[in-house]
């Protein structure tokens, strides 16, 4: 066994009434009870997402006067500053809102801040540039929700801010004209996990019901809504689920230039994209515009209407997402060294590290993957100058946010939520911070946390595999946080015939129940080889996919672990 696992209890089981209504099989109605979807309206929405289920956006906080005020400024030809973020979110919001002042003949432009020169968020210097060219609004996506000192500023030069983001208010907010944030401890919004994007839109969709715009000039651009969805990796329930699955129609039939083109230079041509193409095909390149360049470049390639800029752009940011793959396993390879001499993982429920060597736009990513591979929570910081910016990544039950919370008398600033948050701190301070989080993560990380796990959704028989329940897995898509693919365990299976090893690391095999056989593979599971071939039964964890090949689909099991079974 490679995790501890853990199976699912669902607290109220599906009426009867309400299965028979979507004959559901018994199966399919113990995953959606593990959800916490019961109800025949719950259901219904879930397993038929609509863009009629979403909620009224204006039961958000402040975005009644945010609409008032960025209304004023289009009947008044004010120039309108899109301020987004340089993460995919970030741009894709700023994209969005682009692409929809433009389409209604506003007077437009967008900024998004140097992550090295300025940092996270607004930003004095992209301020001032604003108003060197006449902004009169200012509007943030997936920012601005802690720049106390940033707004101040901008209303020195004249300027109203209206601010859009998703992140963690702190106890007050940035006297900013409109503050939109479904977190705010006074909004009472139903949805509370919208990304950057997700609130642009919500914002959008209240314009247009304000001025009677028609609603399909913001809804033929949930393909960028999408992309921040998946990118940010929010909860993919509630409007994610709906906005998602809009969007990935219109993403897998998009006519945007730069989309398309960007979709190329991933290798997706002709592939039906999903939540993985996305977080590990596109994503990877828009992000790499902002983490080692320009993200700027980012945003110009999704509101071009330029299939030749388009293709440009793109090549570029292949380009840049390949440096950035060398940068990343650079900084990999130092983190574990300065790891391995620094840390007792005996000991040490918390890994905090930092260099003056390692480039600030990849140790977001450095530190997801060193949790993945240590499940710890982990922060990197990038010294520049004896100033430090960091990137943290955590475990579920460690609140990191909270804990830099805890800590702001050592920070210069920080914001984030739970499980993903960011901080600037002067280099001096940086050793009493690691022995703080420490301290911290000794007292509420429990031991057992330290152990990874997966969930169990349920326990099934291969009799059960058929059909019809791979069309309810389908519809029960998009998955990601939140509703990940349904995770199942057999047991007492036989390894049909000789497994196959394939390039180094994976392994192909055919498994048994009574006489049922079906193919299953398991990525990077070389080590239970010899699991494999011992010939006695076994315990398989994994998720039910389908398998296309030469014109032919088959059900396939994807492993995530194997034990044997000890209860013969």
């Amino acid at each position: 066994m490679l995790y501890r696992w853990k199976l699912k209890q669902h607290s109220q089981p599906i009426p009867e009434v309400v299965r028979e209504r979507f004959h559901l099989p018994s199966l399919v109605a113990r995953i959606l009870a593990n959800r916490g979807i019961v109800s025949s309206e719950d259901i219904e929405k879930f397993l038929y997402p609509s863009l009629d289920y979403l909620f009224d956006p204006f039961l958000m906080k402040d975005i009644g006067k945010a609409v008032c005020r960025v209304s004023r400024a289009i009947d008044n030809s004010e120039k309108i500053l899109i301020f987004g973020d340089y993460d995919v979110d970030g741009v894709t919001a700023t994209a969005l809102l682009y692409r929809f002042f433009r389409s209604i003949g506003s007077n437009v432009d967008f900024y998004i801040p140097d992550r090295d020169r300025e940092g996270y968020g607004l930003s004095e210097k992209g301020l001032e540039k604003a108003r060197d060219k006449g902004v009169n609004l200012v509007i943030t996506c997936d920012c601005g929700i802690n720049a106390f000192r940033e707004v101040e500023f901008a209303k020195s030069l004249g300027m109203d801010i209206i601010v859009t983001d998703h992140h963690e208010p702190g106890d007050t907010l940035p006297s900013a004209y409109a503050v939109v944030d479904p977190k705010r401890k006074d909004d009472s919004y139903p949805f509370k996990e919208l990304c950057g994007a997700g609130v642009a839109f919500k914002l959008l969709y209240a314009l247009c019901s304000y001025r009677n715009i028609p609603y399909n000039l913001v809804n033929r651009h949930l393909d960028l809504v999408a992309i921040g969805i998946a990118a940010d990796l929010v909860t993919v329930l509630g409007e994610n689920r709906i906005l998602l699955s809009e969007g990935l129609k219109i993403l897998n039939n998009t006519t945007k230039p730069g989309l398309k083109a960007l979709i190329e230079v991933s290798g997706l041509t002709n592939t039906s994209i999903e939540v993985v193409n996305i977080v590990f095909g596109l994503a990877p390149r828009l992000n790499a515009a902002g983490r080692i360049g320009d993200a700027s470049r980012a945003v110009n390639l999704l509101i071009t209407d330029d299939p030749a800029e388009a293709s440009k752009i793109a090549k570029v940011l292949e380009e840049e997402n390949r440096r950035r793959q060398n940068i990343e396993r650079k900084t990999i390879d130092d983190a574990i060294l300065q790891l391995n001499a620094t840390h007792d993982l005996e000991r040490d429920k918390i890994i905090v590290l930092g260099s003056e060597n390692w480039h600030p736009g990849v140790i977001g990513i450095v530190a997801s993957k060193i949790k993945e591979g240590y499940n710890r929570p982990v922060v990197l910081v990038s010294f520049q100058d004896k100033v430090g910016k960091g990137s943290a990544r955590s475990i579920d039950g460690f609140d990191i946010y909270q804990a830099f919370l805890k800590c702001s008398e050592l920070l210069e600033r920080f914001g984030g939520h739970k499980m993903a948050a960011g901080l600037v701190i002067r280099q001096e301070k940086f050793p009493l911070l690691v022995d703080k989080l420490k301290k911290i993560a000794d007292l509420e990380i429990q031991n057992e946390a330290l152990v990874p796990f997966i969930e169990i959704d349920s326990e099934i028989s291969f009799a059960e595999i058929n059909q019809e329940l791979m069309e309810f897995l389908n519809r029960m898509a998009p998955y990601g946080p939140g509703n990940m693919r349904p995770l199942f365990i057999a047991r007492g299976l036989s390894v049909s015939g000789q497994p196959r090893v394939i390039n180094e690391n994976h392994l192909i095999f055919k498994v048994s129940q009574g006489r049922t056989v079906i193919s299953a593979v398991g990525w990077r599971m070389v080590e239970q080889f010899e699991l494999l071939i011992s010939g006695k039964p076994l315990n398989m964890a994994f998720v039910i996919e389908e398998n296309s090949y030469n014109g032919l689909t088959e059900i396939q099991l994807n492993v995530k672990d194997i034990e044997y079974d000890r209860t013969g």
